[in-house]
Formats: structure tokens, sequence, C-alpha cells
């Protein structure tokens, strides 16, 4: 009897502790492909232009006296290198929540597009939340991964990937640049190292050319081909491409492709030659 005695006021003790709250916290990330789709693992290798449908709970939220929540959010998307995809989007979520609602987690959600030039890598999607009630912040990262075209950066204008095809529609560029009196010869290629202006606008022109061995044009652009956007992404390159139809009475021999590329916002300018032979 005399134990139960002692130990009955330390009991009482604990009982009267406060529960602590549970930590604020983003729970449950999920990215598909279509909203309410299927959630997609994290190995899944998205493309360029894809849009993505991410969605997140918050949980541990605080409420004031009458049964509100008051939370703060912001969606922020970023590629492998930190630059921004997207302008961060803000929302708050004002709501009641009664005894009856007390396991309900509010749901975030918004679309990520991947920019259609977007690098392989792992991308990442961050969530920060405030509880404005509970004057507290949490923050999640949820990578994603993008399997694009990937084409060297330069520091200053170049051309990379020359490349030479049969028809404008191949996939699989030619082993050999050969060709024969009367065939499509059909070229692409990617500009980069221009410099950006405002709002990442770039100014990107290119006259191509087909010039004989001996030095004399055959045949040039009527006008260049200009390349002139703005974009919150800043693009990496741009592809370019042209295509000509050989004279079924053009002598055989070796001729030069040449390509004259100009970066307005940079004042550059840049020229490749690539040869293809008539047999």
């Amino acid at each position: 009897m005399e134990l139960g005695r002692r130990m009955r006021p330390l009991l009482l003790l604990a009982l009267s502790l406060p529960v602590a709250a549970a930590p604020l916290e983003i729970v449950r990330p999920v990215i598909s492909d279509s909203d309410g789709g299927a959630v997609l693992p994290p190995s899944f290798e998205h493309l360029p232009g894809e849009t993505l449908f991410f969605s997140c709970r918050v949980g541990g939220y605080q409420k004031t006296p009458d049964e509100k929540i008051h939370l703060a959010y912001t969606i922020e998307a970023a590629d492998p290198k930190g630059v921004p995809l997207m302008e961060p989007f803000h929302q708050e979520i004002v709501d009641e929540v009664t005894p009856q609602d007390k396991n309900w987690m509010p749901k975030i959600q918004t679309e990520v597009m991947v920019p259609p030039l977007a690098g392989s890598g792992t991308y990442k999607i961050t969530v920060t939340v405030e509880d404005l009630v509970a004057k507290a912040k949490t923050e999640s990262s949820t990578p994603f991964l993008v399997r694009g075209r990937d084409v060297a950066p330069s520091d200053t204008l170049t051309v990379r990937n020359f490349q030479f095809f049969r028809s404008e529609d191949d996939t699989q560029p030619v082993e050999k640049a050969a060709y024969r009196p009367g065939d499509g010869v059909w070229t692409r290629f990617d500009i980069t190292g221009f410099q950006y202006g405002p709002k990442n606008k770039i100014d990107v022109s290119y006259l191509t050319s087909v010039i004989t061995d001996s030095g004399k044009v055959l045949w040039t652009q009527p006008q260049p081909a200009v390349e002139q956007t703005e974009s919150f992404y800043p693009k990496r390159y741009v592809s370019a491409s042209m295509g000509i139809t050989l004279q079924k009475n053009i002598p055989t021999g070796t001729y030069t492709i040449a390509v004259e590329v100009k970066d307005a916002v940079g004042n550059q300018t840049y020229e490749t030659k690539q040869t293809f032979t008539v047999e």
C-alpha cells in the first residue's frame, strides 16, 4: 500500500503533460503524366516538352481556436544546374478543419513542363510550405529524370553536330556523305554559344550555300533563316537544317556546304564548311 501511494503522484504528473504537436511536413509527393494518373517511379525518364503533374500533401499543420488553417506554399522547378524552369508558383490554403477531419491533409498540386530543348539529367521540384498559424516552415524536393538531347555548350558562337541525311524525314545520318545526281541532300546542325538579351531573348540567323571544288557558288538561300525568341527558360541551342535537290546533270566531284551564322545579341559571327561528294 505504501508503494502505491508513492507512485500515484508521479502517474498524475505524467498524465498532465501536454502532447507535443507533430511537426509541419510535406508528405506523399507524386509525379504522374496525367491529371490523376498513375504514380510514376523515380526511375522513369521524362522527355523534353512533356508536362508533369505533381502533387503532395501537408501534415502537422496547426489550427486557430475557431478551427481554421492558413498555409502558404511555393512550388519551383529547376534543371540539374539549378536554373529555374518556370516562374515560382505561389498559393495559399485557408480552410476550416473540424475534429471529424483531424486526419485530413491539404493537397498541393501543379503542372511542370519540361523545356522542349532540355538536356539529360536529374531535375527537381521544390515545395516550400509555411504554416501562418504556427509560424512554422518546411521544404521538400522531389527529383525526376529527363532523357533529353545533349548539345555541348560553348562560350562563343559555334555549330555542332553537323550531319548529312538522304531525306528530310530520315532519323539516321548517312555514314558517308556521298550522293548521286538528282539526289536530295539534307543536313541538320545545332547552333550554340549565342548570347542572351533581356527575358532570355536570342536573335540568331544562318545562311547556307553550296560551293564547287573550284570555289564557284552554285546555290545560296534566298533569305537567312532567323530565330528570334524570348523564353523564361534560356534556349540552350537552335536546331537548324537545310536541303537541296542535286541537278541530274551535276558533275561528279567534291562540293562544300558553307554555313554563315550570326548572333545579333552578342554581335558574333561564325562560319563552318562541310563537304560531300557526287559520284
